[in-house]
């Protein structure tokens, strides 16, 4: 599978301005450790709000702490998944299926029933007003899909910020779970940044992306339509650079 997308000159110079600011938070990165209870929390807070998890940043902070927490327990089990799946997933291959699903299995357990697998149904990409925003592949191809999509991932020599965001973009597309699809996205793209630089272990990109959510939705239906990720691609470039930019 190659994805369908454009390499632009607005791709380039955000990969650029990215690359020169985590270079100097790398050599920096002894200040910034006390940084990174509080952004992992955040990066879990935000990635669960934008699946409309009605917990509070201070709850879920409470929670992971080892707190008690008043909520839904499907919302209270979904932030025990999330610090769980965040302890490990850094220690994963982002280019082996096999750790794709089971970090899916940690992130869904006893959240949905095929934890782990892939979906064996349709399934649609609905927005926050609940409006269909794409279609995702037919059940029989996903595994194919994926497994393709981490082939190409690991054998171009793209920047890692774009080959980020174009997996992130072509999960979303391809939907291959019944549940959990925005969230190991974005999961994925930071595993795959984080390889190339550690400070993406702390970082919360969730943040801005869960304070953007209705453009976030919104590119991603535009470069689905235009058959070319390079929408979604410049956006979440953009989001990737105003966020280290507040570690600056």
């Amino acid at each position: 599978m190659q994805p369908q997308f454009t390499v632009t000159q607005k791709m380039l110079q955000q990969v650029v301005d990215i690359t020169n600011i985590v270079t100097r938070l790398e050599i920096e990165r002894e200040r910034h450790l006390h940084l990174r209870k509080d952004s992992k929390i955040k990066t879990i807070y935000s990635s669960l709000a934008i699946e409309n998890n009605s917990l509070s940043l201070e709850e879920v902070s409470d929670l992971i702490q080892g707190k008690k927490v008043l909520g839904r327990p499907k919302d209270i089990r979904e932030v025990q998944n999330a610090y769980d799946v965040y302890e490990i997933v850094y220690d994963f291959n982002p280019y082996q299926v096999r750790d794709f699903l089971q970090a899916h299995a940690i992130l869904m357990e006893d959240l949905v029933k095929e934890a782990g697998q892939f979906r064996k149904g349709d399934v649609g990409v609905y927005a926050a007003d609940g409006s269909v925003v794409h279609i995702g592949a037919r059940p029989q191809f996903v595994e194919g899909l994926v497994s393709d999509l981490f082939k190409w991932a690991q054998e171009t020599e793209l920047p890692a910020l774009i080959v980020a965001c174009v997996v992130h973009f072509e999960l979303e597309i391809i939907h291959p779970f019944s549940d959990g699809n925005g969230r190991m996205g974005r999961l994925w793209q930071s595993l795959i940044l984080s390889q190339w630089q550690s400070v993406f272990e702390w970082i919360p990109i969730e943040t801005l992306v869960y304070e953007n959510q209705a453009e976030y939705y919104q590119v991603l239906a535009k470069s689905n339509h235009d058959n070319d990720g390079v929408s979604f691609i410049e956006f979440m470039l953009d989001i990737i650079l105003k966020t280290v930019e507040t570690y600056q």
